[in-house]
């Protein structure tokens, strides 16, 4: 049986992934530090289905713990590796930077550490489309140059970027980087719009409408994001020799068996109609609370994912309407409103 360590396995991505691995006939290992950045109680019932399959070993412990993955790696012998674990959140990483230095870059150099002595197949580690920073050029593609980025949250998932290619081409590690682009679906983050809006909405309070309503975000429904992940996991990049020539849009490190994928849904939406999707799979209209751009924000963020199509053959493809409502009703089934 093949094993892959998923970290972050508590988180909305970490927990789905994990959930469709399981259901591949993998065994997998979860590995989550259970940290109280939002309810506790969420993650332990995403971990609950989880739990219930012999083939899923839970390790409650933070990435950047010193040795905890170089045992882990040593004892389990990781096929594939899944690396989601960490401080989220654009907002927060300006009035907590150091949690994102800790789990982000400390964390990630852990696992780089522990991947170097015990190699495992491939490694896929999560990135950001904030990594893309003050580019105004869009659809983002992958061979932009990404220099400019506009929260510490996004320095430090570029930095992760970095520090992986040097990995892999010193090591010869396998290694693809994905970068999100505004994911959300059932089992979603609490600090996350789309939770917050439908949350004050069915409490009949405002929400907090940043830019005027004036920002374009490529909304990605969790079950193409992770069906995306899983058909990555099965293309594993390979260092070009010099003769090779890489194809047209494929990033693929010259000196390295790396490359970085976006996914997203290549679509963007206007906040103001995503609100309006809310509003029509609740039922019920939003106070809306207009405000200035926070620090840290982009006005816009759009996929281009010819390479992820070029590489898989999948692409993301679910609407916002459909993706929203089927929030919405596993919001009001989870919390019984």
């Amino acid at each position: 049986m093949r094993t892959a360590l998923v970290t972050g396995a508590a988180g909305f991505i970490g927990a789905q992934c994990s959930r469709r691995l399981l259901e591949q006939g993998w065994r997998v290992v979860g590995l989550d530090a259970m940290t109280d950045y939002y309810d506790v109680t969420l993650k332990q019932a995403r971990l609950s289905d989880l739990l219930e399959n012999d083939a899923f070993r839970f390790v409650e412990d933070a990435v950047e713990t010193p040795e905890l993955l170089m045992g882990l790696f040593a004892e389990e012998g990781f096929d594939l590796v899944i690396h989601l674990a960490a401080q989220a959140g654009v907002r927060y990483s300006i009035d907590n930077p150091r949690a994102y230095l800790d789990s982000n870059i400390t964390g990630t150099f852990e696992l780089l550490e522990a991947a170097r002595a015990h190699p495992p197949r491939h490694m896929l580690l999560a990135s950001t489309s904030s990594a893309y920073g003050a580019n105004t050029e869009m659809p983002y593609v992958e061979t932009m140059r990404a220099d400019h980025q506009m929260s510490f949250y996004a320095a430090t998932k570029k930095a992760t970027e970095a520090m992986a290619h040097s990995y892999a081409h010193l090591y010869d590690l396998p290694v693809t980087m994905f970068r999100f682009f505004t994911v959300y679906g059932p089992w979603g983050r609490p600090d996350m719009a789309l939770f917050k809006f439908t949350r004050a909405i069915l409490q009949g309070e405002a929400i907090d409408v940043y830019n005027h309503g004036d920002m374009r975000r490529d909304f990605t429904y969790i079950d193409d994001l992770v069906a995306a992940i899983m058909a990555l996991a099965e293309t594993v990049p390979v260092r070009p020799s010099p003769e090779d020539s890489v194809a047209m849009g494929d990033n693929l490190s010259p000196v390295a068996p790396f490359r970085v994928v976006n996914i997203g849904n290549s679509s963007p939406v206007q906040l103001t109609d995503f609100i309006t999707a809310i509003e029509t799979a609740i039922g019920k209209p939003a106070k809306r609370n207009l405000m200035a751009m926070q620090p840290g924000d982009v006005p816009a963020t759009w996929a281009d994912t010819t390479l992820l199509k070029q590489l898989t053959g999948h692409v993301p493809t679910t609407p916002v309407t459909e993706g929203v409502r089927h929030f919405v009703d596993w919001y009001r089934s989870y919390y019984a409103v």
